[in-house]
């Protein structure tokens, strides 16, 4: 016996010094040694340690490659402004849906207020967070589960299915109706307070949970903490409406007689037969198998609403949804890795418009499946997905977002994209079920396989 353990301490001490080697002064010098400072690389210490990379790095031959002319595109008008906020994903959703209501009030404007349903989806979200904290209050703090709930409590990100769920349950109201505020547009220290007094009351009910207290005490106490987070909410974004009066200037300039709705018949009104139940999540994820559905376990910000599902897809087959929901003139939620080859300034991205490897004589090799699988590549940002530019034979060259960063970013608050960008970094898609394959929305009927919150896809 004794014998064994010292051939398996020896293995051991094997392994640890193959793969658990220190940096020695003589590998240091032969790692300093391959630093060959020719002129190139001398001449490129100093541009790089002196200016930004990416202006160095920016790929001329790509100047004046892409404009911003398409075959079909939606007819949107104006440009939101999330401000310094993670909205993008309820921008993008409301943003769907605003020609609708623009044509359903013969208006040359219109935009939904953000803040109402950002208020709810704070509110919703907290209250998952504490019933989260009852039935995980079994597990120890150190486990994988609780440690993911208290990482962030609440957060600005989502994504469709949040839209989703808010709406259904809350309505819609136009932005007169509940307008931005400093807070709204500015959300970190907020929702910074709101966590921290959150993960307060996550450890109170747990320590309830261990003193064995009833579930009528755990939900008048979680109702008291709900009360506070409510309280934080109003004194920073208002008090959302429960019914208001509105009015509006048609586009000849004639004024509408004041109507009074509630949210809900205020999204009814502006839907009509729209149905929220018609759309359909779409994923480009190469990491794991197409042509299944999937559901992210607890991903999402209401109790009784749906959790995050999707079909996952290759490329080529969303392309084809995507490009005839544009042709029948209707936007499509989308998000992707946007940080990704983007060239703001002109509201570009292309796999090739920046060439760090040229730069740094490093080569880049990840393909997308292995990005996503190490956290280098993931959705970061939702937008409208509004146009496409195809050639003689129908396929796409390029693609266009309309943006919620204001006009001044991009091309007028546009942001354009070529196919090959769309491969790489494109994710999400969010499509009515007519332009579905039957054989899309048969996947999307059968029981998804489940994923955990912290897979790293999401």
């Amino acid at each position: 016996m004794i014998k064994k353990l010292q051939i398996l301490l020896i293995l051991i001490l094997t392994v640890i010094s193959v793969f658990g080697q220190s940096l020695t002064t003589g590998e240091l010098a032969k790692i300093k040694s391959e630093f060959k400072k020719d002129a190139y690389t001398k001449a490129m210490q100093n541009a790089l340690s002196s200016n930004d990379i990416t202006k160095l790095a920016w790929n001329r031959d790509n100047v004046g490659a892409t404009d911003h002319l398409f075959t079909y595109r939606v007819d949107v008008s104006g440009i939101t402004d999330q401000k310094s906020s993670g909205r993008c994903w309820m921008f993008s959703s409301l943003n769907l849906f605003r020609p609708m209501a623009m044509k359903q009030f013969n208006v040359a404007e219109f935009e939904f207020s953000e803040n109402y349903l950002y208020f709810y989806d704070l509110l919703e979200k907290s209250n998952l967070f504490l019933d989260n904290s009852i039935s995980s209050a079994n597990l120890s703090i150190d486990d994988q589960k609780v440690k993911w709930y208290l990482r962030s409590p609440v957060d600005d990100g989502g994504q469709w299915i949040n839209f989703v769920n808010l709406a259904k349950k809350y309505g819609m109201v136009p932005k007169e109706a509940m307008g931005e505020t400093n807070s709204s547009e500015n959300t970190g220290w907020m929702t910074k307070l709101i966590n921290t007094k959150l993960r307060e009351d996550a450890l109170e009910l747990r320590e309830m949970v261990a003193a064995k207290a009833d579930q009528k005490k755990l939900a008048t106490r979680k109702l008291a903490m709900l009360s506070e987070i409510y309280r934080m909410l109003a004194l920073n974004l208002g008090e959302p409406p429960t019914e208001f009066q509105w009015r509006f200037k048609t586009k000849d300039k004639k004024i509408s007689e004041t109507k009074s709705y509630t949210p809900l018949s205020f999204m009814a009104e502006v839907f009509g037969e729209t149905r929220l139940d018609d759309f359909v999540m779409l994923m480009n994820d190469p990491s794991r198998p197409y042509w299944k559905h999937y559901e992210v376990e607890n991903y999402r910000n209401t109790q009784e609403g749906e959790n995050w599902h999707y079909v996952n897809l290759p490329n080529e087959v969303i392309k084809e949804f995507c490009i005839a929901s544009i042709k029948n003139n209707e936007a499509l939620y989308a998000s992707c890795d946007v940080g990704k080859q983007l060239r703001r300034d002109v509201g570009i991205l292309d796999v090739d418009n920046f060439d760090f490897e040229s730069v740094y004589g490093v080569k880049f090799g990840m393909n997308k499946a292995q990005r996503i699988q190490t956290g280098d590549s993931g959705s970061s940002h939702g937008m409208a997905l509004i146009a496409v530019d195809v050639d003689a034979q129908g396929k796409p060259m390029k693609w266009q977002f309309e943006n919620s960063w204001g006009s001044a970013a991009g091309e007028k608050g546009y942001l354009t994209f070529t196919d090959a960008w769309f491969n790489e970094y494109m994710f999400r898609f969010v499509v009515q079920k007519k332009y579905l394959s039957p054989k899309v929305l048969e996947i999307y009927g059968q029981k998804p396989e489940m994923l955990p919150p912290w897979d790293p896809m999401f």
